[in-house]
């Protein structure tokens, strides 16, 4: 045990008195009462883990740990610095020549305004619980019954973040070698946000619209990604996940056919065989043709009509993104298998749990720190904020705060983008 003294400096600042220690400052200390080791060590277990697995982590090997609300305001108090930090990521050193872009969405269950009264409302002194079994029967029977769910309602109020999957692929004769300097992206903002992003990389990248590079941008299908797409990217090869297509084929065969028989699994790997074939016009010919000859009266025959009409409009709509045959010749991706397993692992790993109800701008914070965390970036992101902390206590001449109670607001989309 080792006993120091350390200089204590008053000062007036704002019409208040307040003093500091001009050693802490210069030891890097923040003004949080644990140290920055500790905290980001919390916070960074709290991108994998709920707060109170990640608490119960650390205590393993510490004696005294942040609670569970000091972890969740360092996580607000390092969203606060995100935004900045994706803004001035230099790009990628030995990137590809063709940059492939992905974007999918994904609910994640927030708190109802009820839910929000309850925990924001005055908290009333009750008695201690005879018995854990008997814990919380005397709160919830101050609460009103909620109305009965009707068939198709949702129980989770999700809301949802769009997420962005950038790389770039190398060619080497007649194929495309990658992924090379993966990079993740995920927000709760508007979907167009997600774009004005995308656009902003890439031309960090060099593959501006001056440039003539290619560029493809894989979605699910959706058409407000696609009506962004053609804003924010007009010359990109635009592709839809191949599988989603199917689906939809066998859905329409369903209705054609038998469940499970075979003459449903022929039809449908000749409608394949068309889609990978440059043929995909073909395939509405003749779902036009069965829907002409499918009765209007009959068993079930409403339903499957109903069926048949939606894949024919589905498809339709989408045809100038089914352009397979010529996207396999260039070895580029028909699928956006690597978005969709973002989504899961970004999104539903950490925020789509039973229990669960987030409020957005928290989430969003520590959503942006997941997403830094996936891309291998955590320790230079919060050597930047210690840094920038650090600079900004030695100007001010106090120490400052990591810890915030109050999250930033959700990222807002720049009409001064829709130029580009």
């Amino acid at each position: 045990m080792v006993r120091y003294y350390r200089t204590y400096v008053r000062e007036n600042y704002a019409g208040r008195r307040c003093g500091m220690h001009p050693l802490d400052i210069t030891l890097g200390l923040s003004g949080d009462r644990f140290s920055w080791n500790v905290l980001s060590l919390s916070a960074r277990l709290a991108t994998k883990m709920s707060f109170a697995e990640a608490r119960k982590t650390v205590g393993l090997f510490l004696p005294d740990v942040p609670s569970t609300e000091v972890t969740q305001q360092t996580v607000l108090g390092l969203g606060k610095f995100t935004g900045q930090w994706f803004a001035d990521l230099p790009p990628p050193e030995g990137d590809g020549e063709v940059l492939v872009i992905m974007i999918d969405s994904k609910g994640a269950p927030t708190a109802t305004e009820t839910e929000l009264r309850r925990r924001r409302g005055k908290r009333r002194r009750r008695k201690a619980a005879p018995s854990p079994r008997h814990r919380g029967r005397g709160r919830r029977a101050g609460y009103t019954k909620k109305p009965r769910r009707k068939k198709g309602d949702k129980s989770k109020n999700a809301k949802m973040a769009t997420l962005v999957v950038m790389y770039t692929l190398r060619r080497q004769g007649p194929l495309l070698l990658g992924p090379i300097n993966r990079w993740i992206y995920a927000s709760f903002a508007p979907k167009e946000h997600a774009f004005q992003i995308a656009l902003r990389e890439a031309n960090k990248r060099g593959f501006t619209k001056e440039s003539g590079r290619l560029i493809q941008l894989v979605t699910d299908g959706d058409l407000d990604l696609d009506c962004y797409a053609r804003r924010y990217f007009p010359d990109a090869i635009r592709t839809i996940d191949v599988m989603h297509v199917i689906e939809k084929l066998w859905s329409a065969g369903e209705a054609l056919f038998p469940e499970v028989s075979e003459e449903l699994k022929r039809w449908v790997e000749r409608q394949k065989k068309r889609l990978y074939g440059g043929k995909e016009a073909l395939i509405v010919k003749e779902l036009r043709c069965e829907l002409e000859r499918k009765p209007k009266t009959g068993p079930g025959n409403k339903g499957k009509r109903a069926r048949l009409k939606k894949t024919i409009v589905y498809i339709e709509k989408r045809l100038d993104q089914m352009k397979y045959k010529d996207v396999r010749a260039l070895d580029l991706e028909i699928g956006s298998g690597m978005v969709e397993g973002a989504v899961k692992n970004v999104i539903g790993a950490r925020c789509d749990h039973g229990g669960m109800r987030w409020i957005k701008e928290r989430a969003e914070a520590l959503l942006h720190l997941r997403c830094i965390e996936i891309n291998g970036q955590w320790d230079a992101f919060v050597r930047s904020v210690h840094d920038r902390l650090m600079a900004e206590g030695s100007a001010k001449g106090r120490r400052q705060r990591l810890q915030t109670q109050s999250p930033s607001p959700l990222p807002v989309v720049h009409k001064v983008a829709e130029a580009a």
